[in-house]
């Protein structure tokens, strides 16, 4: 259930109204950014913090997505997961791995995809151990690992964010499911 209102572009001033559409699907607003939109300068800020992670994180597109996807499973964020299934498959994170993040299986993965996935759950967790760090420090330099760290822990933000002022999936979508089936 939606405990905030959502603001529409028209109820914006023309140099924010843009901010509560996806850069990603223009033209569409999407309910996040719109909830969030209430207070529109903690938007910008959202906006500019995911922004940069998402194009300056050193992440491939597709190591992104699976930080993203990790994130959202780990603490089970719907809105999140169901944003970017589509994103990861069209970077090219096949949906077998995709269904695979959800069940915390990292077998069809490489070496430096699973340590990426064994680190974001530990920062998800709050629960980074040395000997984490350290395996995924074999696989990326370390502002990669700033990088990866960065958007795991923006994207349990967000997911927190949308948890509390209970973000919906948007009308007409529904749920594409952790199993993809």
């Amino acid at each position: 259930m939606e405990r905030v209102s959502t603001v529409t572009q028209d109820e914006l001033d023309s140099d924010t109204g843009d901010l509560i559409v996806s850069s990603l699907q223009p033209g569409k607003t999407v309910n996040v950014y719109s909830a969030i939109g209430n207070n529109v300068e903690v938007l910008s800020g959202f906006r500019d913090f995911l922004g940069a992670l998402w194009t300056h994180s050193g992440l491939t597109d597709r190591q992104r997505e699976i930080v993203i996807l990790t994130a959202s499973s780990e603490i089970g964020s719907e809105y999140e997961w169901h944003q970017h299934v589509n994103i990861a498959t069209d970077v090219g994170l096949e949906r077998d791995k995709v269904a695979a993040i959800a069940r915390d299986d990292r077998r069809p993965f490489s070496d430096a995809e699973r340590a990426l996935i064994v680190y974001t759950r530990a920062v998800a967790r709050g629960r980074v151990t040395d000997a984490i760090h350290a395996t995924v420090l074999d696989h990326f330099d370390e502002g990669t690992v700033v990088g990866a760290a960065s958007a795991a822990a923006g994207y349990v933000a967000l997911g927190r964010v949308i948890d509390a002022l209970g973000v919906e999936i948007e009308s007409g979508d529904e749920f594409v499911g952790w199993d993809l089936e």
